[in-house]
């Protein structure tokens, strides 16, 4: 009896918690207040082919069809790593029920991080490491696509560890997007703020809207920032679910 209610709570967690979480969000279906996507209209993280801790190559096609969230570390970083390596796994806990989510580290230290030492890191950490990738490869193109993910990657001889890199996590969408919450929203009309994601002005009215101000990425060191990143993960796993809905009903009709 025990092992069917667990079952039937894991099927709830995993096909309506997202739903709901949606439909709290939303004030009506066209006001749903979905993720930002951060960048150009057509920006989409480049095509990559990465080494990873089990010396399996790692392209775009493993991550196709999958959110995942991306960070920049390396294994001997004397300051912030262990801490964003420490987060990134505690988001991976809070969401494992979920099915179609993925992590990736790159290593900034390339010409030292080698695949067994990124498998050294991944277990010193505790990694789940059935969804988790800890990449490596040249050094050049790690530092290239960090851009395409609107953070810094260099080296930097006055910086701890000689490397310069962000403390952010960045939330990647099916598509290849970088997508984020937002941090206020301002009123078009009279610049009134508001922390909810209320589409219209309550001193203006309807003729107003409350425009958001996207985070870009998150600081991967903060606990609160974690939290409201797993929120943002669950409002885009939501907002698939919606579309996928729409979209089945669509069909058969």
């Amino acid at each position: 009896m025990q092992e069917k209610i667990k079952k039937w709570g894991l099927l709830f967690a995993l096909l309506v918690l997202p739903y709901l979480a949606y439909n709290y969000l939303s004030r009506g279906e066209n006001n749903f207040v979905k993720l930002a996507v951060v960048g150009e209209e057509n920006h989409r993280i480049p095509p990559f082919s990465f080494l990873n801790q089990d010396r399996d190559t790692i392209t775009n096609a493993d991550y196709d069809g999958n959110i995942y969230v991306a960070n920049f570390i390396f294994t001997t970083c004397p300051t912030i790593c262990p801490t964003m390596t420490i987060n990134m796994r505690y988001i991976q806990s809070e969401l494992k029920i979920y099915p179609n989510i993925k992590f990736m580290s790159h290593t900034v230290n390339p010409e030292y991080d080698t695949p067994e030492r990124l498998k050294q890191y991944a277990e010193r950490m505790r990694i789940d490491e059935s969804n988790f990738n800890f990449v490596t490869g040249a050094k050049e193109d790690i530092y290239d696509i960090a851009r395409s993910y609107f953070v810094n990657a260099q080296e930097d001889e006055l910086a701890p560890g000689g490397f310069l890199h962000s403390e952010y996590l960045v939330i990647i969408d099916r598509e290849g997007r970088v997508r984020s919450g937002y941090s206020n929203f301002i009123c078009t009309g009279c610049d009134t703020s508001s922390k909810k994601p209320n589409l219209d002005c309550s001193d203006c009215g309807p003729e107003s809207v409350m425009k958001g101000n996207p985070v870009g990425s998150y600081d991967g060191t903060k606990d609160f920032v974690i939290k409201d990143m797993i929120k943002d993960i669950q409002t885009l796993m939501a907002e698939y679910h919606k579309d996928a809905k729409v979209e089945r009903l669509r069909n058969e009709n």
